[in-house]
């Protein structure tokens, strides 16, 4: 196989691992947007939490559905809010799990780019004195 032909499959094998970290990165800032959802919900979440934990148990509490308030009890709002915290919270560490998982493929498929560069350089080096 003739030196030329040895870099334009190189080169097309490059372009392809570019495209595949190209997605990788795209699913890292998706990852990241999505967490930021959460995170606001979750700080959102635990701020009703301390206010429904200042409440005396005999308080009037709404909940908004649609355009209505709906009076609910204390304590069935309590419960509410706490599971959609827990909800929230294993959300946020699956997403940190498949973030680091990401993570882990980019670092690979940059190293595996820079190899490409290095032959493609020592081909071309190689061409050079030929």
């Amino acid at each position: 196989m003739s030196s030329s032909t040895a870099l334009r499959e190189l080169q097309r094998e490059l372009e392809t691992k570019a495209n595949d970290l190209s997605k990788v990165q795209k699913d890292i800032a998706k990852n990241h947007q999505v967490r930021k959802k959460y995170t606001i919900q979750l700080g959102e979440n635990e701020l009703v939490l301390k206010e429904l934990d200042l409440l005396k148990e005999d308080a009037n509490v709404y909940k908004l559905i649609g355009p209505v308030l709906v009076k609910q009890d204390l304590a069935e709002a309590n419960a509410n809010v706490r599971k959609r915290i827990e909800y929230i919270s294993a959300e946020l560490k699956r997403l940190d799990a498949t973030l680091q998982d990401m993570e882990e493929k980019q670092n690979s498929k940059k190293e595996t780019i820079l190899k490409l560069q290095q032959r493609m350089q020592s081909l071309q080096a190689g061409k050079a004195k030929a």
